[in-house]
């Protein structure tokens, strides 16, 4: 793929990154219909970059046949108005199945999910990205780092190999340390995205992030488009009244390490009479005491 293209996906990258949820059907099967409706009212509200198969997507929670659907579904209702970011992950010979089928459909990017393994060694990293990223050679390749033991070296060696690695979604908690994975990577050798969403965005960005993730985005776009507005014109102060905005929000869904994340969105979204709350195990529905407070923090933002 020429650098002209790469050049739009880094840009697409540079912007609010929105990771859909996928709704379920009162049978447990994801909704279609809602489905697509979800991902036009993000469309109609001027988000331009999607994530198919995120991890507010449920990615984990998906048969192959739900990823490929919802990837599919994605890519014809974005119709050529968004960047597709596809998520892949699991065993190599899974992730490449997926990012083939991306490029198929047309998609121009994939993001890999860290690989979910308890004994992740740096090298084997590497090893596990290129594989991937060296089967698709036309797809933008994003890592999706969540290994605070990752140096910045070893993505660097990465992309010397696979130079189709544009960009990084980095979502440690822990901004001193993106700064210095950012440097020791290459700061302007990739997108920096911040991979934990409004709440880290304006720390992320003073560090050199020029993009961030949001599920948030799905219940109220203006929210996060005006966030990332006062991040580019550098606006700390008006980026920060946004964060105060939404910050009771996203402390419920990081309580008790994230276990509501999809939930709370999932909640409010069904507060607005836009889908079902349903969730799949190991995620769970909220208690009954706790749906009020989510309902008016939705029915007090801009939609």
């Amino acid at each position: 793929m020429s650098s002209v293209a790469f050049e739009d996906q880094r840009a697409a990258l540079a912007d609010v990154v929105a990771i859909p949820v996928t709704p379920f059907a009162e049978d447990g099967t994801v909704d279609r219909d809602v489905h697509r409706a979800l991902l036009r009212r993000l469309l109609d509200g001027g988000i331009r970059t999607l994530t198919p198969n995120g991890n507010t997507g449920e990615f984990y929670g998906l048969t192959p046949e739900e990823r490929r659907l919802v990837t599919e579904l994605t890519v014809e209702e974005a119709g050529g108005r968004a960047a597709i970011l596809v998520g892949v992950g699991h065993d190599v010979p899974t992730a490449v199945a997926s990012a083939r089928h991306a490029r198929e459909l047309g998609a121009g990017m994939v993001m890999v999910h860290q690989p979910v393994h308890p004994y992740v060694s740096a090298g084997g990293w590497v090893d596990y990205h290129r594989a991937i990223a060296e089967a698709v050679p036309e797809l933008g390749v994003v890592p999706y780092i969540r290994n605070a033991q990752l140096p910045g070296t070893r993505l660097a060696e990465l992309a010397d190999h696979c130079p189709n690695v544009i960009g990084v979604k980095y979502a440690v908690p822990d901004a001193a340390r993106f700064a210095g994975f950012a440097r020791d990577g290459g700061l302007d050798r990739f997108v920096w995205v911040a991979g934990l969403a409004e709440p880290y965005a304006p720390s992320y960005f003073s560090a050199g992030a020029t993009g961030f993730t949001s599920g948030l985005v799905n219940v109220a776009p203006a929210v996060s488009l005006n966030m990332i507005e006062a991040l580019r014109s550098g606006d700390y102060p008006a980026a920060m009244k946004v964060w105060e905005q939404i910050r009771r929000f996203e402390e419920l869904r990081a309580a008790n390490g994230s276990a509501n994340n999809v939930t709370v969105v999932k909640e409010a979204l069904a507060s607005l009479g836009l889908c079902r709350r349903d969730v799949r195990p190991p995620s769970r529905t909220l208690p009954e005491e706790e749906r009020a407070e989510v309902a008016a923090i939705a029915a007090g933002w801009p939609l």
